[in-house]
C-alpha cells in the first residue's frame, strides 16, 4: 500500500474492466453526476446477530443445526436497543461531512430491520418491535443527508426453511434459481420502495437481477450502486476507475460492531483514503456498526470527530471534484473542480507540516496561468495569531521545472498546534502541465507443468521519458468475494525499454490451483502509472 501512496497513478489509466456487473444499467446520467458530487457517504452495518459481536450472517454458512436453530430462534428474543437513538448518528454523521447514508435493511441472514409483512424473522419480533429502517432514514433525511438501502437478496433464514446448505457464491442458493426466494426478495423491495419516501441509493450485496429494475420501476431516480456501477470493498484501485464507483471501507476489520479482537484505522487513515479516493474519482462510503443497545463505540465517534474536523476545514477538496490528470506527486494528492481550472493539492504532512512555518513546493503536473492564485482552505492568510508581525500569504511562480509555491500553515486547529492531518492549497485558474505515459495490460497465459505464467503488455506512450521501467505486478485472489481486493500486489519482474510496443515477462512459481490476477506498470522518472488488472487464466 505505501507504493501507492508515494507513486503518481494516471487518470489515463483507467480500469474499465466490470466485475459481476449485469448490462442494462438504467441509472440516469445526471443521477450519477448527482452522485459523483456527494463523494462521502456512511455505510452502517447493524443486525440481530451484533449481541455477540460475531461477523455479520457469515457465521451461518456452515454452521451446524444447533447453532443455526439458536441463532435464527433465540437472538430475536434479547435485541431490545433501547439506547438507539438515530439522530445523534445523523448529527454526527452531518458534522463529519456524510453526504448519503446507506443502511442494511436484510443483511444475508434474513434478518429485517424493517417492519415488514413477508417473514417473521424481523425486528418486529424482538422485545424492541420498532421499524428501524424508518426512524434511520428519518432521522438522516433530518439533517438533510440523502437515504440509501442495503438489500441482500442472499437470505440465509429462507435457506433454513427450505432445507437448503447455507452458503454464498453458487448457483444453488441464488434467487434466480429458487422462486421462492425471488419472489421474497421483491415482494420485500417492494415494501421499501414504496413505504419509505424517496430512496436516493440502493446497494444490492448480491445478484441483481430483477431487483435493480424493480427499484428502478418504482424509483427512476434511485441510483443502483453495487448491481450496477463498480464498488470496491477494502481497497481502493490503484488507477482512477472509469465513471461512478465507490469503495467501502470499515473503520476496523469488521462491518458489524465487534467487541473484541478489532484493530481500528486511525483517523488520520480515514482521512488518506478518503481522499485517495476522490483523487481517483471515486466515493467512499465508510462504515459504522453500531452496538446492540444502539449506542455508537466510542472508537468510531473518535475518528468520525476527527473526520469532522477536517472535513469542516477542507470540505471544498472533497464535493463537486473529479480527478486531476494524475492523482498524486509522492505525497501530494490531486482533486479538480468540476467545472472550473482550480486545482486542490492535499499534502500529507510526510514530513510534519509545522504550525508557523514556510514549506516550499515544486508541483510537476500544474500549470500557472498570469491569473492563477493559491490560498490554503480553511486559513484568510492573513494573520498567525500573536505574530502580527509575519505576513503568512502564500505565493507561486511558474519556472521551468515546475510550479513553485510557498506557504505557512497558521491554523490552530488543537492545543498542541500538532495537527498531523493533510493540509490543503487551492490553485486557481491553472492547467495541465504534463502528458503522463501510458501502459496497457494485454494478456496472459499459464504453463501448469512449470507453474509459470506468461504476462504480455503494451507500452503505449513514454511520456516524453528516454526510458521506462515495465513490469507486472500479481496478487492471489483466492476467497475473496467479487469486490474485495484487500490482499496486497506482489512486483513480479520488470525490464527497462526506449521504445513504445509489447513486452512479455514471465512469473515463476504459481499455484496451478490458486486464483490470481495481474496488471502491467511503467515507472516513469517522476511517476508510477498502471493498466487495468485482469484475471489471470490458469486453464
Amino acid at each position: 500500500m505505501r507504493r501507492l501512496l508515494t507513486a503518481l497513478l494516471l487518470f489515463t489509466g483507467l480500469l474499465s474492466a466490470q466485475r459481476d456487473i449485469p448490462p442494462g444499467s438504467l441509472n440516469k446520467p445526471e443521477r450519477l453526476e448527482w452522485f459523483r458530487d456527494q463523494g462521502f457517504g456512511m455505510f452502517i452495518h447493524w443486525s440481530v446477530d451484533s449481541q455477540t459481536g460475531v461477523v455479520i450472517s457469515h457465521s451461518l454458512a456452515g454452521a451446524d443445526e444447533a447453532y443455526t436453530k439458536r441463532f435464527f430462534d433465540d437472538l430475536p428474543k434479547t435485541f431490545n436497543p433501547r439506547k438507539f437513538y438515530p439522530q445523534d448518528w445523523a448529527a454526527l454523521a452531518k458534522l463529519a461531512g456524510i453526504k448519503y447514508v446507506v443502511f442494511t435493511t436484510k443483511h444475508h441472514s434474513g434478518f429485517t430491520m424493517w417492519d415488514t409483512k413477508t417473514n417473521d424473522f424481523g425486528i418486529m419480533h424482538t422485545p424492541f418491535k420498532h421499524d428501524l429502517t424508518r426512524e434511520i432514514l428519518d432521522a438522516f433525511r433530518g439533517q438533510g443527508i440523502a437515504p440509501g438501502i442495503y438489500f441482500s437478496p442472499d437470505d440465509f433464514w429462507w435457506l433454513w426453511k427450505n432445507k437448503i446448505d447455507i452458503q454464498r457464491g453458487i448457483p444453488g442458493v441464488q434467487p434466480r434459481n429458487n422462486p421462492g426466494l425471488m419472489k421474497l426478495d421483491l415482494a420485500q423491495m417492494q415494501e421499501l420502495m414504496t413505504n419509505y419516501g424517496p430512496i436516493d441509493v440502493v446497494f444490492f450485496d448480491g445478484e441483481p437481477q430483477e431487483l435493480r429494475d424493480l427499484a428502478w420501476k418504482l424509483q427512476p431516480n434511485t441510483v443502483v450502486t453495487r448491481g450496477a456501477i463498480q464498488t470496491p470493498e477494502l481497497y481502493v484501485p490503484g488507477v482512477p476507475l472509469e465513471g461512478a464507483w465507490e469503495a467501502n471501507f470499515t473503520m476496523g476489520t469488521a462491518w458489524q460492531y465487534q467487541p473484541q479482537n478489532e484493530d481500528y484505522k486511525s483517523g488520520g487513515r480515514v482521512i488518506d483514503i478518503l481522499v485517495e479516493t476522490r483523487a481517483k474519482g471515486g466515493n467512499l462510503l465508510l462504515n459504522i456498526g453500531p452496538k446492540p443497545d444502539g449506542e455508537l463505540p466510542i472508537e468510531q465517534e473518535e475518528r468520525l470527530r476527527e473526520v469532522a474536523l477536517w472535513m469542516q476545514v477542507n470540505q471544498e477538496c472533497i464535493y463537486n471534484v473529479r480527478p486531476w490528470v494524475i492523482t498524486n506527486e509522492q505525497n501530494i494528492w490531486f482533486t479538480k473542480a468540476k467545472n472550473e481550472d482550480t486545482v486542490y493539492a492535499v499534502v500529507k504532512q510526510e514530513p510534519r507540516w509545522v504550525r508557523a512555518q514556510w514549506r516550499d513546493f515544486v508541483l510537476k503536473s500544474v500549470q500557472a496561468t498570469p491569473q492563477s492564485v493559491v490560498t490554503v482552505l480553511g486559513q484568510n492568510d492573513r494573520v498567525l495569531e500573536y505574530r502580527p508581525e509575519v505576513n503568512p500569504k502564500p505565493s507561486l511562480k511558474q519556472e521551468s521545472d515546475g510550479l513553485h509555491i510557498r506557504a505557512m500553515f497558521t491554523h490552530r486547529l488543537q492545543d498542541n498546534s500538532k495537527w498531523p492531518n493533510p493540509i490543503v492549497l487551492k490553485i486557481t485558474n491553472v492547467k495541465p502541465a504534463f502528458t503522463p505515459p501510458k501502459v496497457e495490460t494485454s494478456s496472459a497465459k499459464f504453463d501448469k507443468a512449470t507453474k509459470t505464467a506468461t504476462l504480455s503488455g503494451n507500452l503505449v506512450d513514454l511520456g516524453k521519458a528516454p526510458s521506462l521501467e515495465v513490469g507486472f505486478q500479481y496478487r492471489s485472489i483466492i476467497g475473496l468475494d467479487a469486490s474485495d481486493r484487500s490482499i496486497p500486489w506482489q512486483n513480479g519482474p520488470s525490464q527497462t525499454v526506449s521504445a513504445t510496443g509489447a513486452f512479455t515477462l514471465t512469473v515463476p512459481n504459481l499455484n496451478p490451483e490458486g486464483v490470481y490476477e495481474f496488471r502491467a506498470y511503467a515507472k516513469h522518472p517522476v511517476l508510477t502509472i498502471y493498466g487495468v488488472d485482469k484475471r489471470l487464466p490458469m486453464k
